[in-house]
């Protein structure tokens, strides 16, 4: 018998692995078996690293060569630049949408579908049970059957973009399997998840608006707010925590005008409408409105919540402009997440004729045919949230399963049965009840189901089984929203604008305007509801008098305020009012109070001839108004008791205001502003009302400053009764023990970007809680700058910590005089990919402030075009 062959020695050609061979020859058998075991462990690593790398980059798209796009009429052109952002050229609009929806499902089709199931109640099918409370309050809404609704309300134009946009999706979906779709589908396989999406529906895209909306959505939490601080509190008090918007200090939008035979006229001049306030609630209505708040507050996160969702956006006109022509700047402020909740694109005619009328680049939601927001060639806009009051939370007095009182008698409710579906477990029956008012949304839960049931009422003669809350919202009638998108794309003037405009029922929005033409304008638009005397939309309702209902009717399109070419040759909004207290009609008594937009009026106001660049830096402005006005008040306090404490206090001696992510001054004064209101309200106020620290605080400490003595700044908890220099003393001791624990014992060493961290989570899997998912998912640890109610808007919430909640979306300057002089920069990347270059290559860039140039022209496309997929007709 011959011997074994000896294993072969490997190439000594190589020094060390030479070495490394003799030494493991030379080793004992034992040991010579341990280095091939930890040899055979290293390559099976190595193979599943390379197994798990395959599966991450499986779904990236295609971006070079050519590929087929069924239904085009002919080739169409995809060019991305180098951060491949697309920009779509084709023959006519319908391959133009047909390619937008194939593109938006090469990046974006996980965020997609994602965002359908959430929006049609069906989440659960995908994430079991955690995920029920929130089908069931969405289904209760019926997001869904409200889009339905619509599809017969849009113009035969829209639906066939719609439609052509859902074959588009489907046509990238149809050959590919779900691994090949997004990475997340391969994790949720892991999980025993057994699911290929379905096809794309124009519905699908419809329902998104809801989304958008919901967040946007107005005061819902200030009304049921208002009705805890009434338990304990008394009107004044109230007042004090809601203070009147301050018109005096902080301008509208719109200075002056009025409406007249039924037009708003910017030189006119109109009336005032008082509401009285409402009286004190019951304890039954009061447990369940607790209880809705918080059915409210487990709602997904999908753009942002509560305050600090808003936006920026002014318009300089060529007077104004180093250019001679309009610049428009605009940054919406919502949620944060990864990736970001834009995708920019541009949509091209190769040739404009009646076929084909876009030309056109912006900011796109996935999901959605069109530019939301962004310019043509002829015209350029932006959104800001106008913050209407378009929601009112109506008591029902309910009696037995499915009927409630009015005026007195009792009236059947209409009821429904949706069947939702939960991965894992048997479907769920949920009964759905809605008064004339809208849906019982205290229904949701079954722990809700006998909130009250015992509760009194203080109407006479009126019996009932409880209480119960219906949700009336305008965004529950079907409304041809979708209209205004696509006529916003091909707008040229400011009257096409405005005719857009006026179909844009929901989320109401502040539209700003300028054109190639050198005008500037601005238009509120939205369908905001008429209320009756006896409701002013600060506070809930009793349903069951109906002189409290809304009239039915909306405040009419050209009622609404607007302005064409102000004499002041700007026009700034930052979801301040919008026009004074004589404005006939009721929009909201819960604006947004004025700090930004002041500052940015001030801002441009002082710098004359403003150049693309400057109005940029206009939007990384960090000054805190608080800072101004709170900090003499603190460098008043002498008798801090060493110089350990003293040396933090020095730091804002010389300070600026400003809040950049390097400074120690900032770092310290929102410690100190955070403790401040620990110490002045959380003794006195439920934990729900307890202050985030944003606009509406500025306001009410500023006004205490000026009261030494004032009763809010006793601590009720202690024997003492606590003066203002006792608090701000104690707060500024505080925070130096604080940023010492968490920073360092040297002040100059302090960084307000350390506390004050962005992190972009995964809407779904970044939040899973397996650690290495979320490494894959999330880009966490950014240091940023800025602040609540500041114009560089990264907002935090006071109760929870100096993490940011909100931030600029996005950021674009856009200059009339030459398209291609523009800028823009998004939160993110273009690719909801975690393995994708572009899904997160925008961050960097947006952190440090900067922008990318906005190519526009063809051939400035070209010159930045760094791939090129040509979609041919199939076949």
């Amino acid at each position: 018998m011959s011997e074994p062959s000896p294993t072969p020695a490997p190439d000594t050609a190589d020094p060390s692995r030479a070495r490394w061979w003799q030494t493991v020859k030379r080793a004992p058998r034992a040991v010579r078996w341990t280095a091939w075991i930890a040899l055979g462990l290293v390559l099976l690593l190595v193979v599943l690293a390379a197994a798990v790398v395959g599966v991450v980059r499986r779904p990236l798209p295609q971006a070079d060569g050519e590929a087929e796009l069924p239904g085009l009429s002919a080739s169409v052109e995809v060019v991305r630049d180098e951060q491949g952002i697309p920009q779509v050229y084709a023959d006519t609009d319908d391959d133009l949408m047909r390619a937008q929806g194939y593109v938006h499902a090469q990046e974006r089709f996980f965020e997609m579908d994602f965002r359908r199931h959430v929006t049609a109640g069906r989440l659960s099918e995908i994430f079991g049970a955690d995920t029920l409370e929130t089908d069931k309050m969405i289904r209760t809404m019926g997001w869904r059957r409200v889009a339905e609704q619509e599809w017969a309300l849009i113009e035969p134009a829209t639906r066939d973009a719609l439609t052509s946009y859902a074959e588009g999706v489907n046509a990238y979906i149809a050959d590919r399997s779900p691994s090949e779709l997004a990475v997340e589908y391969s994790v949720l396989g892991l999980t025993g998840l057994d699911y290929a999406p379905e096809e794309w529906e124009p519905i699908d895209s419809l329902a998104w608006l809801k989304a958008m909306a919901w967040d946007l959505r107005g005061n819902m939490d200030a009304e049921v707010d208002r009705v805890l601080l009434s338990l304990d509190r008394t009107e004044e008090e109230i007042a004090t925590l809601w203070p009147d918007y301050p018109f005096d200090d902080h301008p509208p939008i719109v200075s002056g005008g009025g409406v007249v035979d039924g037009v708003f006229e910017q030189n006119a001049s109109g009336n005032a409408t008082r509401n009285p306030r409402r009286p004190a609630y019951p304890p039954g209505v009061v447990a369940a409105l607790e209880r809705v708040q918080d059915q409210l507050a487990a709602m997904p996160d999908l753009v942002g919540k509560g305050r600090g969702i808003g936006s920026n956006s002014w318009v300089v006109d060529g007077e104004r402009s180093a250019t001679g022509m309009p610049l428009l700047a605009n940054d919406p402020h919502l949620g944060i997440s990864q990736p970001g909740i834009w995708m920019q694109m541009g949509l091209h005619c190769r040739e404009a004729g009646p076929d084909c009328t876009l030309d056109t680049s912006g900011f796109t939601f996935s999901g959605v045919p069109g530019v939301i927001i962004g310019h043509n060639a002829d015209i350029a806009w932006g959104f800001t949230n106008l913050g209407p009051d378009v929601t009112d939370l109506f008591l029902e007095q309910t009696e037995g399963d499915d009927r409630y009182v009015r005026d007195g008698a009792a009236e059947a409710m209409d009821v429904r049965t949706e069947t939702i579906e939960v991965r894992g477990e048997a479907d769920v029956e949920l009964r759905v009840r809605e008064t004339v008012h809208g849906p019982l949304i205290s229904d949701v839960s079954t722990e809700f189901a006998t909130v009250g049931a015992n509760a009194p009422t203080d109407e006479p003669g009126v019996r009932g089984s409880g209480y119960a809350v219906a949700l009336a919202w305008t965004a529950l009638e079907p409304a041809p929203t979708a209209d205004a998108i696509l006529q916003l794309n091909r707008a040229s003037d400011w009257d096409e604008f405005r005719e857009a405009a006026s179909h844009f029922s929901v989320p109401a929005q502040n539209l700003v305007y300028a054109d190639r033409e050198g005008h500037i304008g601005y238009q509120s638009p939205g369908r905001i509801p008429i209320r009756r005397a006896g409701n002013d939309g600060t506070m809930p309702v009793e349903g069951w008098v109906s002189a409290n209902d809304w009239t039915g009717e909306f405040i009419p399109f050209d009622g609404l305020p607007s302005v064409l070419d102000p004499e002041e040759g700007f026009i700034a909004t930052a979801n301040q009012a919008v026009v004074d207290e004589r404005y006939p009609y009721l929009l909201t008594r819960d604006w947004d109070y004025g700090y930004r937009s002041t500052r940015i009026r001030e801002a441009l106001l002082a710098e004359g001839e403003l150049s693309v660049q400057e109005m940029a830096d206009l939007q990384l402005d960090s000054t805190n108004p608080m800072a101004e006005t709170l900090v003499p008040y603190l460098l008043d306090i002498q008798d801090l008791p060493s110089p350990y404490y003293r040396n933090a206090q020095n730091l804002l001696r010389d300070w600026d205001f400003t809040q950049p992510a390097d400074s120690a001054a900032a770092a310290y004064f929102n410690v100190v502003w955070r403790t401040l209101l620990e110490m002045t309200f959380h003794d006195e106020l439920r934990q729900r009302t307890w202050p985030d620290g944003g606009d509406r605080w500025f306001l009410v400490v500023s006004r205490m400053l000026s009261e030494p003595a004032g009763a809010w700044w006793d601590d009720v908890e202690t024997d003492e009764v606590e003066r203002r220099d006792d608090i701000l003393r104690a707060a500024m001791l505080e925070a130096r023990d604080e940023m010492t624990r968490r920073q360092a014992r040297d002040p100059r060493l302090w960084e307000w970007g350390r506390l004050h961290r962005m992190n972009l989570h995964n809407a779904t899997l970044g939040e899973s809680g397996v650690g290495p998912v979320e490494r894959l998912f999330n880009r966490d640890g950014w240091e940023v700058g800025g602040g609540s109610s500041i114009v560089d808007a990264t907002s935090w919430n006071a109760v929870e910590g100096f993490e940011v909640t909100a931030a600029p979306s996005m950021r674009m300057v856009v200059s009339l005089a030459d398209w291609d002089d523009s800028r823009w920069i998004n939160l993110t990347g273009v690719s909801g990919h975690p393995a994708s270059s572009h899904y997160a290559d925008q961050t960097e860039l947006y952190v440090e402030g900067e922008t990318l140039p906005w190519a526009y022209t063809r051939a400035a496309v070209e010159e930045a075009a760094e791939d090129r997929l040509v979609l041919v007709p199939a076949g």
